[in-house]
């Protein structure tokens, strides 16, 4: 329910954009809401990390795990639609002297190596407790990462909210807010759904295991 009136939002109350961009701003309700939505499924992983390193909880691990694939999900769909957004603002697909865009895409490779390290170990304590030290470490990227698109300034890169408020009101901040609470509800609705699906699958394993 809130993704459709999130769209509806988007398409017919939320009004052009009053620069060269026009219809094609609406994108930016898109980008901007699954970039913290993203940010959010990484620093879920580093929690339930920390969480398993303090009390050696299995299922702890699963859950930043799974927290970690779900950011990957919504961090792809960030370099895609911000791909698409550079290149009718600025003209480019990328730009590599931009740091906001590079620092994303180190987060995004650095949670991409989290895999290759989670499943070049066999399964068992090594493996949690190496994939919780490693994603403890990426969480540090997230502020760098943040810090780098508010201090962007050969480009313009939107800033949502500042000290002094959000930098915009009416039907755009309204806009934003739905879609902003459907992309963390759509995210948290996905994570459930794929941890209830590892949970099950652990337990059907461990069955097999007292029948075989």
């Amino acid at each position: 329910m809130l993704v459709t009136t999130a769209l509806v939002f988007v398409f017919f109350v939320a009004p052009n954009d009053a620069s060269d961009l026009g219809f094609a701003q609406r994108i930016f309700y898109f980008h901007v809401s699954i970039a913290f939505t993203a940010y959010a499924c990484f620093a879920g992983g580093a929690w339930n990390a920390l969480r398993h390193l303090w009390k050696r909880d299995p299922r702890a691990d699963l859950e930043s795990y799974v927290c970690i694939h779900q950011g990957l999900i919504f961090g792809t769909l960030v370099l895609l639609t911000g791909s698409i957004w550079a290149k009718i603002a600025w003209g480019k697909w990328w730009i590599w002297s931009e740091d906001e865009l590079v620092l994303f895409l180190v987060l995004y490779l650095f949670y991409c190596a989290y895999f290759m390290l989670r499943f070049s170990v066999d399964d068992g304590p090594q493996r949690a407790n190496l994939s919780a030290v490693y994603a403890l470490f990426g969480v540090v990227l997230i502020p760098v990462s943040f810090a780098a698109i508010r201090l962007a300034k050969a480009y313009f890169h939107p800033e949502v909210f500042t000290l002094h408020g959000p930098n915009f009101g009416g039907s755009i901040l309204v806009t934003y807010c739905i879609v902003q609470a459907a992309m963390l509800v759509l995210g948290y609705t996905l994570y459930r759904l794929e941890l209830g699906a590892k949970l099950l699958d652990v337990r059907l394993r461990r069955l097999r295991e007292v029948l075989a």
